[in-house]
């Protein structure tokens, strides 16, 4: 059994925080509802190895995915929407939060609707969002659209960490393995070197090499750091510009398992977008303009405006996607089938489900293939540079003998 911090709202609108000692979240939920509650969330506490987890990502000014799931559950207990957003504002976690929330309650009392207020944080708010809350308004069922607005996003931000979470351990791997290179070729094989000199015999050349290498990194250590950040600047910078971008994706999409991994990203994102849109009641092509404004390839963008374009003159949806050329056959024949059996976001859920799986076993196949090449060519640097000493102590020996 584990403990959890929960919260939660009775029946006549309080709001409730505890502890509970349950197996999972899910357990904790079920007790509160048989105890007449409406959940809202539940979080573990007091893990003995909690401070092992490594730090987490600076988090943003207000998590889109929880607070759609508070101030849906909210109104699904009954609870009207001033007072929820009253009630948040309460419960945020960080300053900034609370003056988000905050925005948004005075509006609400002002008498604007929820998604004008959302639509005034751009920079929190996509045009996603703020659509999706519209259509719940508009069709008078907020609450449930709220609560599936924060089912997509948590799925979306699941699949996005699974990749960053798979990335840990070999980069990682690479930090502590460059680390140590560079105490080794700057402390340790000075140490040998200045003991071979002072005995008045010339090194291999192996270790020469390895000398030579060991003590340009000492004296100039920061030239290499100062090349390191201009390499990564510059990376930057050709990534910041849209044409220079373009070009890159292009090329990265050509990488044997990388290209394959970033398209089905791209493909996921956009089948459960564009789905949870068109299940609101947003208009075909306005859900495909949004869908376009989410997607971070910009190869991809130009392929989704390509395709609008195609269904504002007349043509079908997967006609047009077969035309652009950048979308999987699957992704086409799929889409094509629900529209013709009428049943599209179905078909676009199913696909996202679809690439969402075979992300994550990409993720796994090239990190099975990276992890013992990384190993294996770091291990050979590494021993060359010991084989190199271990040629030296040899030769002082022959010559002793």
């Amino acid at each position: 059994m584990s403990l959890f911090r929960y919260k939660a709202v009775d029946g006549n609108g309080v709001l409730l925080q505890g502890e509970l000692d349950a197996a999972t979240e899910q357990d904790v939920f079920l007790r509160l509802k048989a105890m007449g509650h409406a959940p809202i969330s539940a979080e573990l506490r007091g893990r003995s190895w909690q401070w092992l987890r490594l730090p987490q990502r600076r988090r943003r000014v207000l998590p889109v995915a929880r607070f759609a799931r508070d101030v849906g559950t909210l109104l699904a207990a009954g609870v009207a929407l001033e007072r929820a957003l009253s009630m948040l504002v309460d419960m945020a976690q960080s300053p900034r939060e609370a003056a988000v929330i905050s925005e948004l309650l005075d509006a609400v009392r002002n008498g604007q609707p929820l998604s004008a207020a959302m639509e005034r944080h751009g920079a929190v708010f996509s045009r996603f969002h703020v659509n999706m809350v519209r259509a719940g308004e508009a069709s008078g069922a907020l609450d449930k659209v709220l609560l599936r607005l924060a089912d997509a996003a948590e799925q979306v931000d699941a699949l996005r960490d699974s990749v960053k979470t798979a990335l840990i351990y070999p980069s990682l791997l690479v930090l502590v393995t460059g680390a140590s290179l560079m105490i080794l070729m700057t402390f340790v094989v000075p140490q040998f070197t200045v003991l071979f000199t002072d005995m008045g015999r010339e090194l291999p050349l192996p270790t020469r090499i390895v000398s030579a290498a060991g003590e340009w990194l000492r004296g100039y250590w920061w030239v290499l750091l100062l090349a390191l950040f201009a390499l990564f600047r510059l990376a930057q910078w050709q990534w910041s510009v849209p044409r220079s971008r373009y070009r890159w994706e292009l090329r990265l999409a050509r990488w044997p398992l990388l290209g394959e991994v970033l398209l089905k990203l791209q493909m996921a994102l956009f089948a459960r977008t564009f789905a949870t849109l068109l299940g609101n009641g947003v208009p075909l092509l306005a859900a495909l303009q949004i869908v376009r404004e989410t997607l971070a390839s910009h190869v991809m963008q130009e392929a989704v405006g390509e395709v609008a374009a195609g269904v504002k003159d007349g043509g079908t949806l997967a006609g047009q996607m077969a035309q652009a050329a950048r979308f999987p056959a699957l992704a086409v024949h799929l889409v094509r089938v629900g529209e013709e059996t009428g049943q599209l976001e179905g078909m676009l859920l199913r696909l996202a489900e679809i690439f969402e799986r075979e992300v994550r076993t990409a993720v796994q196949r090239a990190l099975a293939l990276l992890e013992p090449v990384l190993i294996i060519g770091l291990g050979v640097i590494v021993g060359g540079i010991i084989m190199s000493i271990l040629v030296a102590i040899l030769s002082i020996n022959d010559l002793t003998l």
